[in-house]
């Protein structure tokens, strides 16, 4: 019978033809954007001054002011941007906002000699069209000279000010002690974020909109959406449904169609762990222990959150809010990524059928991962705490949200990957037979190891101009976790369900292959959804709604197929050795599609993200994205490890205490989202209807007290969790006795 030109598609070489070219061009495409980066980014001038000539900064203060910034991690207690953590303010916003305010207070004593808050209506809408001219019309981003009116210069003047006394002297109603920051450095920190402001609130050249597409919200100039954003939005909801009805379709029609004859892999056999694997063994409760103490970080930053001008357990002073924030964010990608090098390291040899030549090498994997993690945490500490004002940016924090490591650590943490990567190849490239599971396993992992690379150019120092810096920042982060993260994950999935007799062969790598389509599809130039209100020009609005959120499904039906097969299995009487590692598996799929999809999307279309971004509204996609995705998958590493050592061992293995960690971290997780969205969505409705400004101040978040102190029951729930699963781990691994 003659194929039709869908059966060829949904074939494994159709798949397979169709995810090579899918990814060669979004890679070009991406190569083609970044290339042209520099035309469309915001210019530093070489100097702002007045009209009447006073120079105000130097492009050297813009680029003095970005390394201090950098170095006291500000960006872990506010955000530049909408770009940060939540407890301060927007620093770009503050300056942006209260130059504003400034200027009608002047341009009120100049046109009717009376302060602003004495004017008639009528007399403050002529108020606001002079500053409106002073913002857009006066004022001009320049990479040679920018000139500031009288009246905006002075408003500089008023915000160097205020700036030198909130972080010389601290605001402890919103948890920043102050007494590290000295007022020199105050003074060039407030030129890099007076640069930021002229990017948020003056015109880029030929347009009506500003550098950063007019973000933030600010109804004291007019400044709001445009209707780009509001017909981007409807078409990403429309494509949305459509693809999701024909995802489904697909993968029903096409995907699980079981072939004639085809049957079950036999589950995999375990009597002996080689010697390699055993010294992963070690591993596990260093993994779990660092899960444990980010968790505890973060239930104690919860509180801070709630009642920031209080000491909890310890002062402020010892442990300020931005740094325990540093290693809140940093812990997380550490015990994730480790969590899979185990796993790497545990498959290798049962795909070749050997072991390594050199098992201790495992050994110094294990030390030099434990070396950065230490160092680069007491880095993180004392560089946000002035005390490494010499040597922050290779020993103490780069004050990059998210890839916050000083870089000798970040170089530590690039040769660890590379060394697993080569660990990994050296031995599945002696497989008898190889097949592309495995290959995406290994090429993922390469990319995961040198993908990293790019959050550190220049290696040297740092990157003048915040836009580009941003930028590369997120190919690490979205890069990351949204492709190559998600390339593992899909090679790992597919490899389990086949090894544990769940899902045929064929049928897997037909799922693969089109989730690694779809991956690619939506991944790469998806990257465009973080970067719309940072310094990138309009098209980024429309290549970032290429849908992140469709990704996850493919996966999430493989899994509910798989749990199909299982129940099968165990009503036929078959003993199933897998339930626990599987069990995490199975809740990685489903907390990726909740978190990454469906959180994901209710975000990430433009018209939501300009009024969310820099928001509480962020919260529950980042937090059950990064868990259910990546951190689930770890943790069922660490318990394939352990079970395969009990196995090996013939040690007793009870799996009640194992489902009591899953539920109570899993329920956490999902239990944490909502709070969190009830907060976010107050704040993003108060951006739309009174400007972002207010979303920020300490007065607004106070009236959501209750939703706050909400949080501490899924926050609770969580830390238990992990502390049932460090210590089930550890006694499942070390203390379990023989089985009689």
């Amino acid at each position: 019978m003659k194929q039709s030109l869908l059966d060829k598609f949904m074939s494994r070489k159709g798949l397979y033809t169709a995810f090579w070219i899918i990814a060669l061009f979004m890679v070009t495409m991406l190569i083609y954007y970044t290339a042209n980066l520099q035309k469309e980014v915001p210019p530093i001038p070489k100097e702002v001054k007045s009209v009447s000539g006073e120079v105000l900064y130097t492009y050297d203060d813009v680029l003095a002011g970005k390394g201090y910034f950098q170095q006291f991690d500000l960006q872990d207690w506010g955000t530049l941007l909408g770009m940060g953590a939540y407890m301060g303010p927007d620093f770009s916003t503050d300056f942006m906002h209260y130059r504003a305010e400034f200027l009608y207070d002047f341009y009120a004593m100049e046109l009717y000699s009376k302060p602003n808050s004495e004017l008639t209506v009528v007399e403050r809408g002529a108020v606001k069209e002079r500053v409106k001219q002073d913002f857009k019309e006066q004022t001009t981003l320049l990479e040679t000279t920018t000139v500031y009116t009288d009246a905006s210069a002075a408003a500089y003047k008023r915000n160097v000010k205020y700036l030198t006394k909130l972080l010389v002297e601290g605001d402890p109603q919103r948890a920043f002690k102050g007494g590290i920051i000295r007022p020199d450095e105050a003074l060039k920190i407030a030129a890099f974020f007076d640069w930021t402001q002229l990017v948020a609130s003056s015109y880029r050249p030929g347009t009506e909109r500003t550098w950063s597409n007019n973000w933030p919200p600010e109804p004291l100039i007019d400044q709001d959406l445009t209707f780009l954003s509001h017909k981007i939005s409807l078409w990403e909801f429309l494509i949305l449904w459509t693809l999701t009805i024909l995802v489904v379709f697909l993968a029903y029609e096409y995907l699980f169609k079981k072939e004639e004859n085809e049957v079950l892999e036999e589950p995999l056999k375990i009597t002996k762990m080689f010697s390699s694997q055993k010294k992963l063994l070690k591993y596990i409760p260093i993994v779990a222990g660092l899960f444990v103490v980010q968790l505890i970080i973060g239930g104690y930053l919860a509180h801070l959150y709630t009642e920031p001008s209080k000491d909890f357990l310890f002062s402020q002073s010892i442990l300020p809010f931005n740094v325990l924030r540093s290693m809140h964010t940093q812990l997380a990608i550490l015990w994730v990524a480790v969590g899979w090098l185990v796993g790497g390291l545990l498959i290798a040899p049962w795909v070749a059928n050997r072991d390594h030549k050199y098992p201790w090498l495992v050994d110094v994997l294990w030390l030099s991962l434990l070396i950065v993690a230490v160092g680069s945490m007491i880095g993180l500490y004392m560089g946000a705490t002035g005390q490494m004002r010499e040597t922050w940016f290779w020993f103490g924090n780069e004050g990059r949200e998210l890839i916050n490591l000083g870089r000798f650590w970040d170089i530590g943490l690039v040769i660890g990957l590379v060394f697993w990567f080569l660990l990994i190849i050296s031995l599945i490239r002696k497989a008898a037979t190889n097949n592309p599971i495995v290959s995406t396993i290994i090429w993922s992992a390469f990319a995961i190891a040198t993908l990293y690379i790019a959050g550190m150019m220049p290696v040297h120092k740092i990157m003048p101009n915040y836009t580009v810096d941003d930028y590369y920042r997120w190919w690490v982060i979205h890069l990351w976790v949204e492709l190559t993260f998600e390339l593992f994950a899909a090679g790992v999935i597919a490899f389990f369900t086949v090894s544990l007799g769940l899902i045929t062969h064929k049928t897997a790598v037909r799922v693969m292959f089109f989730e690694l389509l779809l991956i690619s599809l939506s991944g790469t130039l998806g990257i465009g959804h973080h970067l719309w209100w940072q310094g990138l020009d309009e098209y980024w609005i429309a290549i970032g709604g290429i849908f992140s959120a469709l990704e996850p499904l493919p996966l999430a039906l493989l899994i509910i197929e798989a749990w199909k097969n299982k129940r099968e299995k165990l009503h036929s009487g078959e003993k199933f050795d897998f339930s626990v590692p599987f069990m995490w598996i199975s809740g990685s799929a489903v907390l990726n599609w909740i978190g990454a999809g469906f959180l994901g999307m209710m975000i990430n279309t433009p018209t939501i993200s300009y009024y969310s971004h820099g928001t509480y509204l962020i919260m529950p996609h980042g937090h059950v994205a990064l868990l259910g995705a990546f951190g689930f998958i770890s943790i069922a590493f660490l318990y394939m490890t352990s079970r395969a050592n009990a196995l090996a061992g013939n040690l007793q293995w009870d799996e009640k205490l194992s489902k009591i960690g899953f539920w109570m971290l899993t329920l956490g997780a999902l239990l944490f989202a909502i709070p969190t969205y009830v907060i976010g969505m107050y704040q993003t409705e108060m951006a739309m209807e009174m400007g972002y400004f207010y979303t920020r101040t300490r007065e607004a978040v106070e009236a959501m007290q209750g939703w706050m102190w909400a949080r501490t029951v899924p926050d609770a729930m969580m830390i238990i969790g992990g502390i049932i699963i460090l210590y089930d781990l550890v006694q499942k691994t070390y203390l379990a006795k023989k089985k009689v």
